[in-house]
């Protein structure tokens, strides 16, 4: 006979944690902190609406005092044996392990994640795994020893590799520690300087890692922190001085990104947008997938680059699949971000909710329809979308070809292995893919036909720090994460000579 368990709820979020922000207003700038002299602004808790901070971004004079703090620190830091930045980017880890319970309020305040996902999503894998991955792969010896060569007469070649330089790092407002430390972890480890700018919708966590800058004891200069809005992100991606420019965005702002970095013929990476396939195909028992991947695409309320979002289910399995979502839609709670419970939080801003909402009025216009919803109230306060999945639609429809960023879903049909190839990769987009299918052969077969940057098969597992993230079309350029990541802050230099 078997003993019944019980477990202990969690005791409730203190009060004091939940109304926690950063109080610091200043940015970081050649290793001293600085009063912002640019524009004003507020910043908004999405699950409140409440302001919970106001704040000033950069002067034109201190993007350029930021810059120049950079160039000055480069020398000094690419002077550095790759072991010895390692053991700096490690100090700033523990700092930031040590900073977990400040780092934690701050993003759930002004990003609305769920804390229940905000823990590890949000801050220890960011940390734990990606930043210390990439403090020991600074010590990596990158040599490559061509040999020797006979014409006109013998020689010997190394291909070595040097830092790029200064480092813009321009951030989202969706993960702003993640995106943060994918950009930065690799370019400090490469020997670059950074002057970190995150997006004027989220900047409060960023102001923090100021503070924890400085806690750490990184050398004055190599990393700098400034905020602002779309006048500063210009200055910063055109600035002569910044010999690479890292963006996580929109591909509409990345593109103009890239126009202002190539003014000084600057390198770009460009981690952009998506509109993620995921393919079921007709052996798999989708009573048992049906919930993953539900669950998987409305995490932080949709708001990921590489939602899995456009379902692509064989038409055999069609009503079977919409029958067993339906228990996924049970599990999915909209609401508090600081209740344990919750798993869907709030969207960041009221023009983004009512965008959200014009994807669901345009496809019921068209001839779609809701096959699945959450139709429980919604909080009085705060920017939310109750979770739809979406189906009847043309695949040409705006809500299968346009990146939504919110808790919406589409489901479409396929014939066979060709069509559901072939609706895959009927989008600008590439960044990411998933494919269910019972036979490994089968699945293999049919990832590799998919063009993106990261195709998961049954799944997938976690993001590993040593895999590049990136996208084929407009969802953008190099690679993010990895030795790949590694490469995008290192330029190729050929040594020969005489034997």
């Amino acid at each position: 006979m078997s003993v019944p368990t019980h477990t202990t709820p969690p005791p409730p979020i203190p009060q004091e944690v939940r109304d926690w922000v950063p109080a610091t207003r200043t940015l970081l700038v050649g290793g001293s902190m600085v009063e912002p002299r640019g524009e004003t602004w507020d910043v908004f808790n999405p699950a409140t609406e409440a302001v919970i901070a106001t704040v000033s971004g950069a002067s034109a004079d201190q993007v350029d005092a930021a810059v120049l703090a950079a160039r000055n620190a480069f020398p000094a830091w690419a002077a550095l044996s790759g072991a010895e930045r390692g053991a700096y980017i490690h100090r700033f880890a523990d700092a930031l392990e040590a900073a977990a319970d400040r780092l934690l309020p701050s993003i759930v305040n002004e990003v609305g994640t769920p804390v229940s996902l905000a823990e590890y999503l949000q801050v220890k894998m960011a940390v734990q795994e990606h930043l210390r991955w990439a403090a020991d792969a600074a010590a990596t010896d990158r040599t490559v020893h061509l040999g020797r060569y006979e014409t006109p007469w013998p020689t010997m070649s190394d291909v070595v590799h040097e830092p790029v330089g200064v480092v813009a790092a321009i951030t989202g407002y969706n993960y702003p520690l993640n995106l943060a430390i994918f950009k930065f972890g690799a370019a400090l480890a490469a020997g670059c300087t950074v002057v970190l700018l995150p997006s004027p919708r989220t900047p409060l966590t960023t102001l923090l890692l100021g503070d924890l800058i400085q806690e750490s004891g990184l050398p004055p200069g190599v990393m700098n922190v400034i905020i602002g809005g779309a006048d500063v992100g210009r200055q910063l991606s055109s600035h002569p001085d910044v010999d690479r420019v890292s963006f996580t965005g929109s591909d509409g702002v990345g593109a103009l990104i890239m126009e202002q970095a190539a003014r000084n013929l600057a390198g770009v990476t460009l981690e952009l947008g998506g509109k993620s396939p995921s393919i079921v195909m007709p052996d798999v028992d989708v009573a048992k997938v049906a919930v993953e991947m539900h669950l998987r695409w409305s995490r932080n309320a949709g708001q990921g680059c590489a939602a899995l979002a456009r379902l692509l289910v064989h038409e055999s399995r069609f009503d079977e699949f919409v029958e067993a979502g339906a228990s996924a839609f049970d599990q999915m709670v909209v609401g508090d971000p600081w209740d344990r419970a919750t798993n869907i939080g709030p969207l960041i801003r009221p023009d983004h909710q009512a965008r959200v909402q014009s994807f669901i009025t345009d496809s019921l216009a068209v001839g779609g329809r809701k096959l699945l919803e959450v139709t429980k109230p919604l909080p009085e306060k705060g920017w939310y979308v109750n979770p739809v999945l979406l189906g009847g639609l043309d695949h040409s429809a705006r809500a299968c070809q346009e990146e939504i960023f919110g808790p919406i879903a589409v489901l479409v049909p396929f014939k066979d292995t060709e069509d559901a190839i072939r609706l895959a990769n009927d989008t600008k987009y590439g960044l990411a893919a998933n494919v269910w299918c019972n036979d490994p052969i089968e699945a293999r077969r049919v990832a590799d036909r998919v063009r993106a940057g990261t195709v998961w098969i049954n799944g997938g597992g976690g993001m590993r720090p040593d895999a590049p993230f990136g996208g084929f079309g407009r969802s953008g350029i190099g690679r993010e994460l990895g030795e790949w990541g590694m490469r995008e802050y290192l330029e190729v230099k050929h040594v020969q000579w005489r034997l």
